[in-house]
């Protein structure tokens, strides 16, 4: 029963997320690494603040401790990054996350990072769902935690410091301190208020936060950054004439952003933003990669600076994979994940969130102004999104139909190419394009379009949804 999809293994709690399941994962982990003769290196565990992570962690370190491998146990709520820049400092096989990251409240899971600090590849989760297979339940045993604690097996640690550090050390914190910039936060009841206090503070900002207190249920609303989600943040930003509301998903890896004007930026503008100041203001070069939902402005910007974009298939690893191999600026997601170059191998929303700072007081601009700029310079296009729900049946109805046999609407645009790298994708000659496939994280349906105009791009996905039956 534990499958592992683009963001790790997610369940909901009760159901497959349980002491038995997470105790097996833990298992087939350890003996995984006895096998690849890394057990003696140990393995770093943390947890974020949804229901039953810190004991699900705690659950798992038993059953290292009881295979005779050292366990690390981050012994407070920490963001997803912080785990995995320890297992790239600290040279880590292995390190594992207990989230379900942006996911409803009755959801938990467990990310699994690899040498360097990487999300787990799909070669890697293959393997341990066969390490999994492998494990009789009966062979599953635990050392009392107390008694693990006394021989060293587990080792309660706090790296929060070394995570803040090397963001600090990372940007200009001196052009930062001379703006007075204030910043409203929402960490949506999440684990990124300490990090992002502390270092706005230590740059002399003025912070504001909302949705701070520790809320397993995260508010009655999904812990995941959108238009819809943020109307708080966006309402205290215009209340309190703020530079930038920053918000971050429930494991602090996504970001969502609110502008000077009120305005939510969308993950592909966030992107945009970053690449556009990097290369032109920080002097960097190099491409950038992006998922196959992602915004294609990317590319025209990539083109004008004569650098070159790189589509993967949606899943950070791809994006994480990709960038190493060519060496990118930065890689990211429509779903509010990126990176950047010389920072960790996943998305670290914190980094980015101080990123956008250090953009503001370098240029001297209001974000709203520079991406003016930007569209004044490549032109403006619209992006639609829309999610649907289905039964098994319906599923595999789709699949059948947009992934077996290849079929496709009558569209009003001529078409290009179409790509089956990931769900089904239509590239217009109009510099349009549509895609539909089935998330990797949750039971939806997911349609993205992009044209010139607005219009077309809601009437895209309307065809869609005609001829799906949706």
């Amino acid at each position: 029963m534990i499958k592992f999809g683009t963001g790790g293994w997610r369940a909901v709690i009760g159901d497959e997320f349980t002491k038995e399941n997470i105790q097996i994962l833990s298992k087939a982990i350890a003996t995984k690494m006895k096998d690849e003769d890394v057990s003696e290196k140990g393995i770093v565990i943390g947890y974020d603040r949804r229901f039953l992570s810190k004991e699900a962690m705690r659950w798992a370190g038993q059953v290292f401790a009881k295979e005779g491998i050292v366990t690390y146990l981050v012994n407070k709520s920490a963001p997803t990054p912080l785990l995995m820049y320890y297992v790239a400092k600290h040279e880590f096989p292995y390190g594992m996350m207990i989230t379900a990251s942006h996911n409803p409240a009755v959801y938990n899971g467990i990310k699994v990072f690899t040498k360097g600090g990487r999300d787990a590849d799909e070669f890697q989760t293959a393997e341990i769902e066969e390490y999994i297979h492998g494990v009789r339940t009966e062979e599953v045993a635990e050392m009392e935690y107390e008694e693990a604690l006394s021989k060293g097996l587990i080792q309660e640690i706090y790296p929060l410091n070394e995570y803040l550090d090397s963001i600090i050390n990372a940007v200009n914190m001196d052009a930062i301190r001379t703006k007075n910039l204030k910043i409203a936060l929402d960490p949506m009841y999440g684990v990124s208020e300490t990090s992002l206090k502390t270092i706005l503070h230590t740059a002399r900002c003025e912070v504001f936060c909302i949705h701070e207190r520790h809320d397993t249920l995260f508010g009655g609303k999904l812990p995941s950054p959108s238009a819809d989600t943020l109307r708080s943040l966006q309402n205290y930003v215009l209340d309190k004439k703020c530079d930038i509301g920053i918000a971050t998903d429930g494991d602090a890896d996504r970001i969502g952003i609110i502008d000077d004007t009120g305005r939510f930026l969308h993950p592909n503008d966030i992107l945009v933003l970053l690449y556009y100041y990097l290369v032109k203001y920080k002097g960097w070069k190099g491409p950038v990669v992006r998922n196959i939902c992602t915004t294609h402005v990317l590319d025209a910007v990539a083109k004008q600076f004569g650098e070159k974009c790189y589509e993967v298939p949606v899943g950070f690893k791809y994006i994480s994979a990709k960038m190493n191999e060519t060496d990118a600026v930065i890689g990211g997601e429509s779903s509010g994940g990126l990176t950047v170059r010389g920072h960790i191998k996943g998305k670290d929303g914190i980094y980015a969130a101080i990123l956008l700072v250090e953009m503001m007081a370098v240029t001297g601009q209001k974000l709203s102004e520079i991406y003016n700029d930007i569209q004044k310079e490549i032109g403006e296009i619209y992006m639609e999104e829309r999610d649907y729900k289905f039964n098994q049946k319906k599923k595999e109805q789709i699949y059948q139909l947009l992934m077996e046999d290849k079929m496709l609407p009558e569209l009003p645009f001529e078409i290009e190419k179409v790509s089956y790298l990931d769900g089904s994708k239509v590239y217009l000659k109009n510099g349009g394009w549509i895609i539909a496939r089935f998330s990797g994280t949750e039971p939806l349906l997911r349609i993205f379009s992009e044209m010139p105009q607005q219009q077309d791009a809601k009437k895209i996905c309307e065809i869609y949804e005609a001829f799906l039956g949706l």
